[in-house]
C-alpha cells in the first residue's frame, strides 16, 4: 500500500525490483528461478534469458575451488522445506566466464495463505569484503610471525645472558631451537687461544643430547666451498638444501659437518656463523627432516640476530676466562708458602671467586721474624679486581717489611702499618688479622694479636669446643690516618691449649646474600667443632666442602697446636724463652699451602 492507502501500481514495484544495489533472484518451489533484476544479472554475467528457467543452485551455486555443491548442502533452497529466512556470507557464485564471486546472501520464503510458494534470494558482491579481511588477516599472521620471531630473540638472550659458562650456555642455546626452529641444533666452534682447531660442544635433537657426536673436529681449513666453512669464513649464514647436503665431502671438517647429517637425518638446514664485529668463533647448524618447507628469509634473519647475539657472549666469556686466568696467576703467585716450625701444624687453602672480577683482594701469610717468633696473618684490601691483587701485595709486604725490622706487639706494628699506607701508597682500605704465636718449644703456647676490622679467628679445642676470639678489634687499616681519628687496636692474648686448632679466614666464607652473617658464622662454628680432630688438610677441605662460599674469593689459614711437652725431647737444648723455636730450613714450604687448583707443596722442594 502507499502512504495515502492505495495500493501500489506493478509498474512501481517493477521499478524497485529492477533498481535494487543487490542482486534480486525468484524462485519458485523446484528451485527454478522464475525472475532476476539487472543487478543480479551483472554479478551472474548471464542475460535474463539464460537464467530464467534455470536451476539457481546447479546454475550458480559452487565451492571455493571451483567444485559443485551437492544440493542438499545448500542452504538458500533449505527455505523451501523450514520456510524460514536463512542467511550467510561464506558463499560463491559462478560466473558465467567461469570466475568465481564470494556473496553475501539471504533467502526468505514466499508465502501466500500460509503456504510456501516460492523465494526470494538476495545477494551482494562480498569480494572487496573478503579482499579486505584477507589482508587483514595476512596483517595478522605477519604481526603474529614477528611476535615469535621476537619472543625466540628474547628467550634466546636470557638463556645467553644466564651464565659465562660457555658449554652450558651453548647447550641451553640448541634446546631452546629444538623443535621451534629444526627437529635438530648443534654447535661447533673455535677453541680459544687457538686459530683454527675446531670442537663441537653442542648436539641437541627431538630425543636430547647426541654425546657420542661431542668433542674435537677437524681443523678449520683455509678455504673449501662447504657451507660451514663459508660461513666460517665469510661470516655470513648459509642454507643448505638435499643437493647439497648429498655432495660430496672435500674437507675433514666436512666430513665431519656431514656426518651429522648422516646420522641425524636433514632435508634443509642453516648454517649460522657465531660472530662478533672483529671475528668469527663458531657455527651453529638447525636443521629439518622429513620434507617441510626450507627456512624462510624470517627465519633466517632470527638465526643470525641469535648467531650475533652467541658470540658477543661467547667473545665477553673468553675474555672473563683470560681476566680470570690473570688475576688468578697474579694472586696464587702472591700467596706464600708456610713455614715449618717445631710441632705447630700449619695448612692453607685459597679458593678464587667464581667472576674474574671477584678475585684480588684475599691473602694470608706466615712467617717467623728476627726474634724467631712465628707471625700468621689474615687479610683482605678492598676491591675485587687486578689492582686490588696488586694493593694486597703492596700491603702483605709492607707488613712482612715493618714486622720484621720492628720488635713490636702488634697494635704498634698495626699502627705503623696504617700510617705506611696512608703517606705513602694509594692502597685501599683493608682489614687484617696479626697475631704472634708465643711460647717455648714444647708449649705452653700462647696467641697476640690485634684486629683491624676482619672477622674474628675461630679456636676450636680438641673436644669440639669453638668459639670466635673477639678481642682486639680496632679499626679498618686505611681508615683512621685518612680521617685523623687517631683510633688504635688493642693487644689481645689467648692461651692455645694442646692439640687445640685455630682458623682464620676471610669475610667469602661467613658472608652470603641468602642469610645475615650471622647464620654464616654461626656455620661455620658448627662444622669446625665437628672436625676438631681432622687433621689441618682434612680439616680445610672438609670445612670448604660442607661451607660453600658466596662467590667471592676466600683465603683459610689453620694452625694445630700439638700435644703438650710435643717436641721437648727431642731436642737437648735448652728452650728459648717466650718464641717459637726457628726452623732448620726456614726458606722451605710446610706442607699445607695449598691454593686451590694447585698441587700442596712438599718440604722437600724448595718454595
Amino acid at each position: 500500500m502507499s502512504p495515502a492507502g492505495r495500493p501500489l501500481e506493478p509498474d512501481f514495484l517493477r521499478a524497485v525490483f529492477d533498481s535494487a544495489g543487490a542482486g534480486l533472484y525468484v524462485i519458485d518451489t523446484a528451485g527454478r528461478i522464475t525472475a532476476c533484476n539487472p543487478s543480479a544479472q551483472r554479478f551472474a554475467g548471464r542475460s535474463e534469458e539464460q537464467m530464467l528457467g534455470r536451476d539457481l543452485h546447479d546454475l550458480l551455486h559452487r565451492h571455493p575451488d571451483g567444485s559443485e555443491v551437492p544440493r542438499d548442502e545448500c542452504r538458500a533452497l533449505a527455505v523451501l522445506e523450514s520456510g524460514q529466512l536463512s542467511q550467510g556470507s561464506d558463499e560463491f557464485l559462478a560466473r558465467d566466464d567461469g570466475t568465481l564471486v564470494p556473496i553475501i546472501w539471504a533467502s526468505s520464503p514466499l508465502l501466500r495463505a500460509g503456504r510456501v510458494e516460492g523465494a526470494v534470494v538476495v545477494l551482494h558482491d562480498f569480494s572487496l569484503h573478503r579482499r579486505d579481511a584477507e589482508e587483514a588477516a595476512d596483517r595478522l599472521a605477519a604481526l603474529e610471525g614477528l611476535t615469535e620471531r621476537l619472543i625466540m630473540v628474547a628467550e634466546a638472550s636470557a638463556v645467553l645472558s644466564s651464565t659465562l659458562d660457555l658449554p652450558k650456555m651453548l647447550h641451553r642455546l640448541v634446546r631452546l631451537l629444538v623443535p621451534e626452529l629444526g627437529d635438530w641444533a648443534a654447535v661447533d666452534a673455535l677453541v680459544p687461544g687457538e686459530s683454527d682447531e675446531m670442537q663441537r660442544i653442542a648436539v641437541h635433537t627431538m630425543n636430547g643430547t647426541v654425546e657420542e657426536l661431542l668433542g674435537p673436529l677437524p681443523p678449520l681449513p683455509e678455504t673449501s666451498p662447504s657451507m660451514v666453512v663459508r660461513a666460517m669464513r665469510e661470516g655470513t649464514p648459509r642454507r643448505l638444501d638435499a643437493d647439497e647436503l648429498a655432495a660430496a665431502a672435500v674437507t675433514p671438517l666436512d666430513q665431519a659437518h656431514q656426518e651429522l647429517f648422516h646420522r641425524l637425518g636433514g632435508h634443509s638446514a642453516i648454517v649460522v656463523p657465531l660472530r662478533t664485529p672483529r671475528q668469527v668463533l663458531g657455527v651453529l647448524t638447525v636443521a629439518r627432516t622429513g620434507q617441510p618447507a626450507p627456512y624462510t628469509d624470517a627465519e633466517v634473519t632470527v638465526l643470525a640476530d641469535i648467531g650475533r647475539r652467541a658470540g658477543l657472549v661467547m667473545e665477553s666469556a673468553q675474555l672473563y676466562d683470560q681476566q680470570r686466568h690473570v688475576a688468578e696467576t697474579m694472586q696464587r703467585q702472591l700467596l706464600t708458602p708456610l713455614p715449618q716450625v717445631d710441632h705447630l701444624k700449619m695448612a692453607a687453602r685459597y679458593r678464587p671467586a667464581e667472576v674474574a672480577a671477584e678475585i684480588g683482594g684475599d691473602w694470608y701469610d706466615a712467617f717467623l721474624l728476627a726474634d724467631g717468633v712465628m707471625t700468621m696473618v689474615i687479610g683482605d684490601v678492598v676491591g675485587h679486581d687486578l689492582q686490588a691483587a696488586a694493593h694486597m701485595a703492596e700491603v702483605r709486604n709492607m707488613l712482612r717489611a715493618l714486622a720484621w725490622d720492628h720488635q713490636e706487639p702488634p697494635s704498634l706494628i698495626m699502627r705503623r702499618l696504617d700510617e705506611a699506607m696512608t703517606n705513602t701508597s694509594d692502597a685501599p682500605m683493608a682489614t687484617a688479622v696479626f697475631a704472634r704465636i708465643e711460647g717455648p718449644e714444647g708449649g705452653p703456647w700462647r696467641l697476640h694479636w690485634v684486629n683491624a676490622g676482619h672477622p674474628p679467628p675461630l679456636l676450636v679445642t680438641s673436644d669440639g669446643h669453638a668459639r670466635f676470639l673477639e678481642g682486639g678489634h680496632g679499626p679498618l687499616l686505611g681508615i683512621s690516618s685518612t680521617l685523623h681519628l687517631g683510633l688504635t687496636w688493642p693487644d689481645t692474648h689467648e692461651e692455645l691449649p694442646p692439640q687445640s686448632t685455630l682458623l682464620f679466614y676471610t669475610d667469602g666464607l661467613v658472608e652470603s646474600r641468602a642469610y645475615p652473617i650471622e647464620t654464616g658464622l654461626a656455620n661455620l662454628r658448627r662444622h669446625a667443632a665437628a672436625l676438631a680432630r681432622r687433621d689441618v688438610e682434612e680439616f680445610l677441605d672438609e670445612l670448604l666442602a660442607r661451607i660453600t662460599p658466596s662467590g667471592d674469593d676466600v683465603a683459610l689459614l689453620v694452625l694445630r697446636i700439638p700435644a703438650a711437652g710435643a717436641g721437648a725431647e727431642e731436642d737437648e737444648s735448652p728452650p728459648p724463652p717466650r718464641h717459637a723455636h726457628s726452623p732448620a730450613t726456614p726458606d722451605r714450604a710446610a706442607p699445607g699451602s695449598r691454593v686451590e687448583g694447585t698441587p700442596v707443596r712438599d718440604t722437600s722442594e724448595p718454595a
